[in-house]
């Protein structure tokens, strides 16, 4: 095992440690990290399957906990191409079919890559697990295509639509150290109790007009 390889599975033994040690969540790394800018290396055996699926599951139990609906390996301190994800969906009906918010179920993904499906893009607030506190417009496409391995290092490629795109994309993103806020509308920035108060409607234009920045040509609500 080389040297990158042996600090990822050194990476991956804290977690389940302080998981462990605790109540069998891991800490969430915030912005400022060097973790959480640094390119992922590929799940390549750096750990046994028992250790692997271990991780998931801790980082699914801190994903919950936080709460959230994804988490990239960097977000708890390990370099790995690896994210869970899983989303209930959205109550409100309206919101539901604006945001195309419709549950989805627990995916784990190693090795994971998206590309643009559609030529369509949808601008919604987004958070991060890593950035508490504050939300911000960003315009991601309409659907998306997903690559990657399982746990049992089945092939996964399939198309993903709607907000699951959205979550998809942003977990993807933290494998090559990018952050949300890199590709937002930074003139949407706003606190969680901001948004709540002023942006709690379905869709971002009213934000947009308000906050003066604009929407993806032909977005349509």
């Amino acid at each position: 095992m080389n040297e990158a390889d042996a600090t990822i599975a050194a990476q991956i033994r804290a977690v389940l440690t302080a998981a462990e040690a605790g109540d069998g969540t891991a800490p969430i790394v915030e912005a400022g990290d060097p973790v959480l800018r640094t390119e992922t290396r590929p799940f390549d055996g750096q750990v046994d399957d028992a250790e692997l699926a271990r991780l998931a599951e801790v980082m699914r139990a801190t994903m919950l906990a936080a709460p959230g609906v994804g988490l990239a390996g960097p977000q708890v301190g390990v370099s790995l191409s690896m994210f869970v994800a899983e989303d209930p969906g959205a109550r409100d009906p309206e919101v539901a079919e604006v945001r195309q918010r419709e549950p989805m179920p627990l995916r784990v993904v190693l090795n994971a890559a998206y590309s643009r499906a559609s030529a369509e893009d949808v601008a919604f607030y987004e958070g991060c697990l890593s950035i508490p506190g504050y939300q911000a417009v960003v315009a991601r496409p309409r659907e998306i295509e997903l690559t990657g391995t399982d746990l049992r290092g089945g092939p996964i490629a399939e198309a993903v639509t709607g907000w699951s795109a959205r979550i998809v994309a942003h977990e993807t993103d933290h494998l090559s150290g990018i952050l949300f806020l890199d590709k937002a509308e930074m003139r949407s920035l706003a606190t969680n109790v901001s948004v709540a108060k002023f942006w709690h409607q379905p869709s971002t234009q009213k934000a947009a007009a308000e906050l003066g920045f604009s929407l993806p040509s032909g977005m349509v609500m």
